[in-house]
């Protein structure tokens, strides 16, 4: 299991490193600039030994020696300076990936099928798009520069410490995997850590989003206390698993230094006995040291290195999750136009949102195109099923749903799609002006045809009073609008697309008796000759419709007309004497 893991982390991190912002250039040019500074500071301890023995052999040569301090800190301003290019480069490379892989998922989100959205919370998903993109990017920024310096680093030190002594460069280098097997333990140990830290994260925001967006039935239900009692658990969940995520993690920096602080004494020790007996100079001695120091440093980084590591891959896990995905079925390149104006035909459907609990079981239904359409049935009943099957939302699992006699499968989402004007009882505005928000449907549209179809909707009278009118400023929750007044917004958008046909999802609901009649007229203009698909509660908005289906537990028991099912006195007759009892 353990093996696995550490596999499925190796893969992740070669797919991240595939997906870098920037290509091989900016990654070719950051190793340049890591070598040159790191080169730089190897440089120095050589000076410096040079320095030291000079004083030693008693030459006092003063201006020999201000040469080596002017060089000394030539080559240290050469590689702060490269240390800067190479942050600077890094940064890009970091932001450039981030930009990619928020656009990457995004372009994923648009393909994925709704079945996603429906399954998952949508405050996960957005800390998808900022936590754990924000953690690969730190990763990439922090842990690449350490990366490639430290490597740079390394191999230099090695290869000054053996042009000063072989022996003792023995002795240190016996060290180093001691330290790298020391840090990897602990990081394989702490990786489960930080991958329920990303997980608890994108609960933590999913859960905030429903709390904000059902704030007033909180407040009506009195639910604050037990709200806060639930996040508090989930944030002391994520306190407990990040506390030891972090502790296990910075137990790599005091053990590698345990290992680097015996190399040190080991070396110092060797390197007094060379000294004494004349195999070393005291400037070697101490460039030694100094080289054995810049030896070990990149091991004790590897606790800051494995950090971002282990914070990055966890991040990454969770996007590249979404980004494997399959995506919808795509579209034929040769997919045939949709014939709106023609029958629609559902022939022996079957579906089901979960295998194990069948929905829709067999259903034949056949509605010629000028017809409305009212789908009626107790919550649950599978009316909206019908019209996600209908717009594609969801394919059928066998059978097939036709249009003009052609499965609409075989066109293109988007054709079909078009077909459509579609009102949902929870209305989507979004962060912009009142016109923006109505010529959604049709953004090529002219000032006139945008208040025409608001004065269809009912919604002119409203949208004058407002500040400034058409081009009020609301937010994407419509804070400033009742919530008759966002559907009205949402009616109006629908009437500007000028659809073929009409799907009315409880369009009404939201709306007072009085508009609501308004509206209805305006909508019997709009889809007459038309077909008309209206899923209602409100039986007396139904009364009119040329069909009338009577949906229980995904199958169409009643069709007819009101005044037909009422005479039968079967399901649409006991729903509508419950209504009338409710009133």
């Amino acid at each position: 299991m353990m093996q696995k893991r550490q596999k499925e982390k190796e893969h992740i991190l070669l797919k991240t490193l595939g997906m870098l912002g920037g290509g091989k250039g900016l990654l070719g040019l950051s190793a340049v600039f890591a070598i040159i500074s790191s080169l730089g500071m190897l440089a120095a301890p050589a000076i410096i030994g040079l320095g030291i023995d000079d004083m030693f052999r008693g030459d006092r040569n003063f201006h020999k020696l201000f040469s080596l301090i002017a060089v000394l800190m030539a080559v240290y301003g050469v590689s702060v300076l490269f240390q800067w290019l190479l942050g600077a480069v890094t940064n890009r490379i970091s932001y450039f990936t981030a930009q990619r892989l928020r656009r990457d998922l995004f372009r994923k989100l648009a393909m994925l099928p709704l079945s996603f959205f429906d399954r998952n919370a949508h405050g996960d998903t957005v800390s998808r798009f900022v936590n754990d993109v924000d953690a690969i990017s730190d990763g990439l920024l922090q842990g690449l520069a350490l990366a490639l310096s430290g490597v740079v680093t390394i191999v230099g030190a090695v290869f000054f410490m053996l042009a000063l002594n072989a022996p003792m460069t023995v002795v240190v280098v016996a060290f180093a995997p001691l330290s790298v097997w020391l840090a990897r333990f602990i990081g394989r140990n702490s990786q489960k850590y930080f991958r329920d830290q990303a997980n608890i994260v994108g609960k933590m925001n999913g859960y905030a989003e429903e709390i904000i967006e059902g704030r007033r039935e909180m407040k009506a239900f009195r639910l604050e206390e037990p709200a806060l009692k639930q996040f508090s658990d989930m944030n002391q969940q994520l306190y407990g698993v990040g506390i030891k995520a972090q502790f296990y993690a910075s137990l790599t920096n005091p053990g590698t230094r345990v290992v680097n602080n015996i190399a040190y004494t080991v070396v110092g020790v060797a390197a007094s006995i060379l000294a004494i007996s004349g195999h070393l100079s005291i400037g070697g001695i101490s460039s030694f040291l100094i080289f054995s120091t810049m030896f070990a440093k990149p091991f004790s980084d590897i606790t800051n290195i494995m950090n971002y590591i282990q914070t990055a891959t966890a991040g990454a896990r969770r996007i590249f999750h979404v980004l494997e995905l399959q995506d919808e079925t795509p579209d034929a390149p040769d997919a045939p136009k949709p014939n709106a104006r023609s029958e629609v035909v559902f022939s022996h459907v079957r579906f089901a949102y979960n295998p194990e609990r069948p929905l829709i079981k067999d259903l034949d239904l056949t509605i010629p195109y000028g017809r409305s359409v009212a789908i009626v049935g107790r919550t649950g009943a599978g009316k909206t099923t019908l019209v996600n099957l209908l717009m594609r939302f969801y394919d059928v699992d066998d059978g097939a749903v036709k249009l003009g006699g052609t499965d609409i499968r075989t066109f293109a989402r988007d054709d079909l799609r078009r077909c459509f004007g579609m009102v949902l009882q929870d209305t989507w505005l979004f962060s912009g002006t009142i016109w923006e928000n109505i010529a959604y449907s049709k953004p090529e549209a002219t000032d006139e045809e945008v208040v025409a179809a608001a004065k269809e909707a009912g919604a002119h009278d409203f949208i004058v009073r407002l500040p400034d009118g058409y081009q009020t400023h609301i937010s994407d929750m419509g804070e400033d609008l009742s919530q008759g007044q966002k559907q009205l917004l949402t009616i109006a958008r629908v009437m500007l697309a000028d659809p073929p046909m009409f799907i009315l999802d409880e369009a009404t609901s939201s709306i007072d008796t009085r508009t609501e009649l308004r509206v209805q007229r305006a909508m019997e203009a709009l889809t007459k000759g038309r077909t008309s698909f209206v899923i209602a509660h409100r039986l007396s908005t139904v009364q009119g419709a040329d069909l009338i289906l009577v949906m229980e537990d995904g199958d169409i028991v009643e069709t007819g007309t009101h005044d037909s099912l009422l005479q039968k006195n079967g399901a649409y007759a006991n729903l509508y004497s419950s209504r009338l009892e409710t009133i």
